[in-house]
């Protein structure tokens, strides 16, 4: 088993845990599953809040009930809405963004994030980062539709100028069966 280079998820969550601290305010564009917004509800501490987007109420209220069983559901705020509209909701300067693109696992895989509606979001999102603020977007390119948004969202983050943000992308070029892509923004 491989000790470092494991997955962009796995990637991902290594960059969290060593990024975001107590009492910070981060988003979850996509609760999905909800692994992340549990992830980072555990690092802000009481004092922090994770806000949780999902277009999809089934994320949310299974979400909601694992945060409940690890007494978690008070630095949560849920929101059930497309990431399009998180300025409708949020104007507080973010420590951390996160996405994991694609369709809920073990969902409908026909309800999925698109490439119009996460450039918007992707758009708002950086505004949104404070000062030093990391910015993380995993693009899963196996099922219909991931490739383009993963090209469209390559293409935004690309033309990001150097003297705002960097940008990282984390990617394996010798793994079969459409592996995950991680892109890494951080805003200065």
């Amino acid at each position: 088993m491989y000790k470092y280079f494991t997955n962009p998820v796995d990637i991902a969550k290594r960059i969290m845990t060593n990024y975001v601290k107590e009492g910070d305010i981060v988003l979850d564009c996509t609760v999905g599953n909800g692994n992340d917004t549990i992830h980072l509800a555990k690092l802000v501490g009481d004092s922090g809040k994770v806000y949780g987007f999902d277009i999809q109420s089934i994320a949310l209220k299974l979400t909601r009930e694992k945060l409940e069983k690890e007494n978690l559901l008070n630095r949560v705020f849920f929101i059930h809405d497309s990431h399009e509209n998180i300025d409708n909701y949020i104007s507080e300067k973010l420590s951390l963004i996160v996405y994991n693109l694609g369709y809920l696992p073990g969902g409908d895989k026909s309800i999925k994030t698109n490439p119009i509606t996460t450039i918007k979001s992707l758009k708002k999102a950086i505004k949104l980062l404070k000062s030093n603020g990391l910015l993380l977007i995993t693009c899963y390119t196996g099922h219909s539709g991931g490739k383009e948004e993963k090209e469209k969202v390559k293409a935004y983050l690309s033309a990001l100028d150097q003297k705002y943000a960097n940008v990282l992308e984390f990617n394996f070029i010798n793994q079969k069966n459409n592996p995950p892509v991680l892109y890494g923004v951080e805003k200065f």
